[in-house]
């Protein structure tokens, strides 16, 4: 996953709000609903018989309406290859409701509140479906996701029955289709100047005892610099927030960018504090020992990211937080234009006394909420099915990330090769086309999850080698559904914002020396005074209750 949310996952429930919402609106004939259960007469346009790796098409032309995460980097056109050739293979139009990237979240939440919502909302991010739960806006998908044979079929072969159930709210259904992966994607991890390790005869580090032992090394032959001076620190909550996620997860638990409140102890069998665990406090001391020792640059906390590349390049520091992109795109080629000789490369996450392992969860990605109002529409058993091809069909998903074979992509031996003339991402800057911008594949409100062999088919080969290892790391327990009924989500809004300002105000206290690790017991007994504890009784309250109810 590349994790760049700002607000950890359960206190993005507190920013989307708890107001109750109107139903949806969206395209479509229907009745007005009548028996939910019986679909009997909402299979127009729907194929009598639909299996998993068939292809979908409309027995009569049909249209959708999907809202539509608008990039920047590939502002939408009318005219994309995209949109014709959806039409082309599956009798279905898809009309795109356009909100820019910048106002998405703000903008889904208006048009559902005023009923202008279409049938399909996808680049949602778990759990701010649950803010339109309890007004039965959305649907609860996981009650007809047997009309979805490809969906089901990757959610059995892959063994994600139990990332599901994490989604499943107080009634036991799920309200939100992820995107779903075959293995864990990571995102970041470090990167070391290579040639800089080779002059003072060091080796890249496996290890986090090996990373401090490795900037020891660099701080000796340069001792007017911080070996590590880090980026990821502003337009966010946490500061270091990458360091501190992946780092986080080398103890077993989440911080930065990852960081929820509560986690589920394994052993004691109950949820816990996050914030107030032993392991979040070794990853502290771990910074704090870095910061003293003057091997991370105390300013990686408060620093732009434009200013932390900059002192890279000045060879001020000689590692930074990074992802396969960034890498590539910003540090390698900048550093080979201006420092002779430099070589830079991203290890895989270092492992620390959690293991081999990777942090829960990731193998589901943002995914779509499907409008309640679908359900009165004649359309839709069609509707489901055209879902189901398009976003979890093997071949609907290399349809929307490489687009039509023979046009904007080659294949050979399970390779997929862009046709000359055809960018990605910078990959050939001289390329007069671009799949994203002028062809429309490769977006984001249509490209996610897959098959290994798929999700792995873009990757440069400094994030295969990067991801090939990670993918073999062991998944950490996914923490077991304990959803919390609307009026509990109204009170946990309330106790969650000020306990993870407090644990993100500490934290970089502690790092900093501006606060000692002996007051750790003074830290934790703050957070009890911010009601620490009644945030997780109430979700333990909510584990017991739907474990009862639910089995």
């Amino acid at each position: 996953m590349t994790n760049t949310g700002q607000l950890s996952r359960r206190s993005l429930l507190a920013a989307a709000g708890f107001a109750g919402l109107a139903a949806l609106t969206g395209c479509g004939s229907g009745d007005d609903g009548g028996d939910s259960k019986d679909l009997s007469k909402k299979r127009n346009g729907a194929m009598k018989k639909y299996d998993a790796g068939e292809q979908f098409k409309a027995t009569k032309a049909l249209s959708f309406a999907v809202l539509h995460n608008d990039n920047p980097t590939y502002p939408l056109k009318k005219n994309w290859l995209f949109w014709k050739e959806v039409t082309k293979r599956t009798g279905i139009t898809l009309q795109p409701v356009d909100v820019p990237l910048s106002d998405y979240e703000k903008k889904r939440s208006l048009l559902i509140g005023s009923g202008d919502a279409p049938f399909l909302i996808p680049k949602t991010y778990h759990p701010s479906e649950v803010a339109f739960v309890s007004s039965g806006a959305i649907l609860p998908v996981s009650e007809y996701v047997h009309l979805m044979p490809n969906f089901q079929d990757k959610v059995k072969r892959w063994n994600l029955e139990p990332e599901l159930d994490s989604i499943r709210q107080s009634d036991g259904k799920y309200y939100l289709l992820p995107g779903l992966h075959e293995k864990p994607k990571s995102g970041y991890s470090l990167s070391f100047r290579t040639d800089v390790l080779d002059k003072i005869g060091v080796s890249l580090p496996s290890t986090w005892d090996e990373v401090y032992d490795v900037l020891k090394a660099i701080k000796a032959e340069y001792p007017d610099s911080y070996p590590l001076s880090d980026r990821w620190s502003t337009n966010t909550v946490f500061p270091a927030a990458a360091l501190l996620s992946y780092l986080g997860q080398a103890y077993g638990v989440r911080a930065g960018w990852t960081y929820d409140n509560i986690t589920f102890d394994t052993k004691a069998q109950k949820f816990v504090f996050t914030g107030a665990r032993d392991e979040f406090r070794q990853v502290i001391e771990y910074l704090r020992k870095l910061v003293a020792d003057k091997l991370m640059d105390p300013e990686s906390f408060t620093q732009t990211d434009d200013d932390a590349v900059k002192k890279l390049l000045a060879e001020k520091s000689f590692a930074i937080s990074a992802n396969p992109q960034e890498l590539v795109q910003k540090y390698r080629y900048n550093l080979e234009r201006q420092v002779k000789g430099a070589k830079i490369e991203m290890i895989p996450v270092p492992i620390g006394p959690a293991g081999e392992v990777v942090i829960d969860g990731i193998r589901l990605e943002n995914g779509l909420m499907i409008s309640s109002k679908a359900l009165k529409s004649d359309n839709f058993v069609a509707l489901m099915q055209f879902t189901d091809w398009l976003f979890y069909s093997d071949e609907g998903q290399a349809f929307c990330k490489w687009g039509v074979e023979g046009v904007t992509y080659t294949k050979s031996g399970g390779q997929y090769k862009l046709k000359p003339g055809i960018s990605l991402m910078g990959s050939d800057p001289k390329a007069p086309k671009d799949l994203q911008k002028d062809y429309g594949f490769f977006n984001g409100v249509f490209t996610y999850g897959g098959s290994w062999e798929l999700v792995s088919s873009s990757f440069s080969p400094d994030e295969k080698k990067f991801q090939d290892v990670m993918a073999l790391r062991k998944q950490m327990p996914i923490a077991p559904a304990h959803p919390l009924r609307s009026a509990e989500q109204e009170q946990a809004s309330l106790w969650e914002t000020p306990l993870t300002d407090h644990v993100n105000q500490n934290t970089l206290k502690f790092a900093l020396g501006k606060r000692p690790l002996s007051e750790w017991d003074d830290y934790v007994a703050e957070l009890k005074a911010k009601n620490m504890q009644q945030l997780v009784d109430l979700h333990n309250k909510a584990y017991e209750r739907y474990k009862k109810e639910n089995g």
